[in-house]
């Protein structure tokens, strides 16, 4: 992995911003996102992290126990509007595209081909170019980014719903300036609306990795929120109906009577 210049530079924005790292959402994995209520809610595309999000670190397949909830959220969005993002896949070091054409393959969506690693405003910039390349361009406003790395999935979400936030205002400003009527202002800037840009920080690991890392960033975490107030527009009400409770452990497979004879056998010949 490359030394991601970006991502160490993270504790210098905390020094402005603690709150940078707050997640809106925390989830176990993506089984807990209803992908129907954030449809409902306003959001129209997603951004996915991979290793240990979607995927084993270091494999192209999807973990068998995300199937249904990741074919719901392919199914709610639409094609091409789930994306990924990841600091190996599609990045500079990803020679010849190879490792994202694989994940293309496995997984069934797009990856973002980008040269600086998150949670630089160069990637945010990449991939907003993407998802306003689409027949119906989606802005910020209606991005879900989902991802288990607080100093890199979650701070790049809310670099980009701060910047939006900035955007949205400043274009409602205009709007009420080159308006005459305080209700076709009103009326106008209602199409610029949306839910903003929600960050989901998936907790669990699928296999443990850089465990040194996260906890460090965890224990970050409870202090700025214990020790920090919301910032202004800062998304914390009303996203409790967006998660649901993670599904029951399969039971275990059935022992057929040949099965079980055989194991009779072997303990008898122990």
């Amino acid at each position: 992995m490359p030394l991601n210049v970006p991502g160490i530079l993270v504790p210098f924005h905390l020094l402005i911003n603690p709150r940078i790292i707050v997640p809106a959402l925390a989830v176990k994995d993506i089984r807990q996102l209803d992908f129907h209520a954030l449809k409902k809610a306003g959001y129209r595309g997603a951004v996915f992290d991979k290793d240990n999000c979607l995927t084993v670190p270091h494999k192209d397949t999807l973990v068998p126990e995300l199937e249904s909830a990741w074919k719901e959220c392919r199914e709610v969005f639409g094609e091409g509007n789930v994306l990924i993002v990841s600091n190996s896949a599609g990045s500079s070091q990803d020679a010849g595209g190879i490792q994202a054409e694989a994940i293309n393959y496995h997984l069934g969506v797009p990856v973002l081909f980008h040269k600086s690693l998150k949670p630089s405003y160069s990637c945010i910039s990449s991939i907003r170019t993407y998802f306003h390349s689409l027949r119906r361009p989606i802005i910020d406003r209606e991005l879900v980014v989902i991802g288990d790395r607080l100093f890199t999935d979650i701070v790049m979400a809310n670099r980009m719903e701060s910047k939006d936030r900035r955007e949205h205002a400043q274009n409602v400003r205009q709007l009420l300036l080159q308006t005459s009527s305080p209700k076709d202002a009103e009326k106008s800037a209602s199409n610029l609306t949306g839910p903003g840009t929600l960050s989901v920080w998936t907790t669990g690991v699928w296999k443990k990795e850089a465990m040194a890392m996260r906890f460090g960033e965890r224990k970050l975490l409870e202090a700025v929120q214990k020790w920090s107030k919301p910032r202004a527009g800062e998304v914390i009400d009303g996203t409790g109906g967006f998660v649901r409770e993670l599904p029951p452990p399969s039971p275990p497979p059935k022992k057929g009577v040949l099965h079980r004879l055989i194991a009779r056998f072997q303990l008898k010949g122990s």
